[in-house]
């Protein structure tokens, strides 16, 4: 008998892209795949072509850990990444797809007065603009996640930590297929193996691209490229704020009692989660050094290993099975960028660190209504690209976890 999900699900066909779309979009990772997604079903727009030059979320979709949460540290951030959280709530319902959604709640432990202070402040503005979140005393920590070491090894003692319900994971891969499908099944095309190899400009407007398969005309362009958004950027001879570093992330063999929340430390820059299959996955900071790298490096696991473990002993027990490595786009501010460019026709999403996973429905809606409309929606708008110019940056490092 067939299975309902595989008569529904739509196959990549290969075919050579058409001379001309409305749309283009650079980048078949979460963020384009949502665009593209948004635009035909929100606004009518189908005729788009989503480039990628590997296979779609290939790129940091596919090399993230996959947490999902709203518990920013400014206003603006906090309703977007709020926003995000209620789409991913109800995308599986929308999509007819099984995400592996599930909503664990989130522990931001702080280690020292300064740090209570920090997280008393987040709980206040998350609350005042829209995200569930509290403070809670270590005694509540330890009903919340008994597996927490309050005193931190004695070396670095629980003090508090805010506490978010409504944080989740998904299935990232599951995430970008739905989009994918979604997508294709309302007419847009999605190329895989095509990558862009330079912008056609005319007037100093952005009028298509150049591809080995040919170029292709579009009224609008798209830069979702992640930490390669720069070089699309130069080809329109555009300098962006944006410096790309390696994030890398591991999982270790399966752990049989039942891990509940996401843990992380801000103090620590580390932070956990159980997967479907009970392995523990974690990561850390990202690397210093700028690079396009995906190497992985014994120094990682290294110094993740040793605040994993203080934190929470049991880990100690455990074995490393696979680790691997991201590309972070990293702006300025800690904060993301959606915006048109002053270069005509070209339109950016990029900027989103090591924070990219959980915005990918909001980000890939407010993108879709900028493009179909040409204003930002109010969600997006205060992250335009010419905020740098305007000194009206949105600095949040605070909130990013990983720095």
């Amino acid at each position: 008998m067939t299975n309902p999900d595989q008569e529904r699900r739509i196959a990549f066909e290969w075919r050579e892209p058409r001379s001309a779309y409305d749309v283009v979009i650079v980048g078949g990772g979460g963020h384009g795949l949502a665009t593209a997604y948004y635009l035909a079903t929100r606004h009518g727009i189908a005729n788009v072509a989503v480039l990628e030059r590997s296979y779609i979320g290939s790129g940091n979709s596919g090399r993230n850990t996959t947490v999902i949460r709203a518990n920013y540290g400014i206003p603006e951030a906090v309703r977007f990444y709020q926003r995000s959280i209620e789409l991913y709530q109800r995308l599986e319902e929308e999509t007819e797809r099984d995400l592996m959604h599930r909503q664990k709640g989130l522990l931001w432990i702080a280690h020292s007065e300064p740090g209570v202070r920090a997280e008393r402040a987040r709980a206040a503005i998350n609350t005042a603009f829209g995200a569930r979140t509290e403070f809670v005393t270590p005694e509540e920590i330890a009903r919340i996640c008994p597996q927490v070491d309050l005193s931190g090894g004695g070396i670095w003692p629980v003090r508090g930590a805010t506490y978010h319900p409504e944080g989740a994971t998904a299935r990232h891969d599951r995430v970008v297929w739905a989009y994918a499908e979604g997508a294709m099944r309302h007419g847009v095309e999605v190329h895989q193996r095509t990558p862009v190899t330079g912008l056609r400009l005319d007037g100093g407007r952005v009028t298509g691209v150049e591809t080995p398969r040919g170029p292709i005309s579009a009224g609008v362009v798209l830069a979702a490229a992640g930490g390669h958004v720069t070089a699309l950027g130069e080809m329109a001879g555009l300098r962006l704020p944006i410096r790309s570093h390696p994030l890398q992330a591991l999982v270790t063999n399966h752990y049989e009692r039942r891990f509940e929340p996401i843990v992380a430390s801000a103090d620590l820059l580390f932070y956990v989660s159980q997967t479907a299959r009970g392995e523990m996955l974690m990561g850390a900071e990202i690397d210093r050094q700028p690079s396009y790298s995906y190497r992985s490096g014994h120094h990682f696991l290294q110094y993740t290993a040793f605040r994993a473990i203080t934190l929470l002993p049991f880990l100690r027990d455990l074995r490393v099975l696979r680790q691997w490595t991201g590309i972070c786009d990293m702006s300025p501010d800690y904060s993301p960028i959606m915006s048109a460019t002053p270069v005509e026709g070209l339109y950016l999403t990029t900027g989103w660190g090591t924070w990219g996973f959980k915005a990918i429905p909001a980000g890939g809606e407010g993108m879709a209504a900028l493009i179909a409309t040409g204003e930002p929606p109010e969600l997006i708008a205060p992250f335009s690209l010419d905020r740098f110019a305007k000194d009206r940056t949105l600095a949040d490092r605070g909130s990013a976890g990983t720095h």
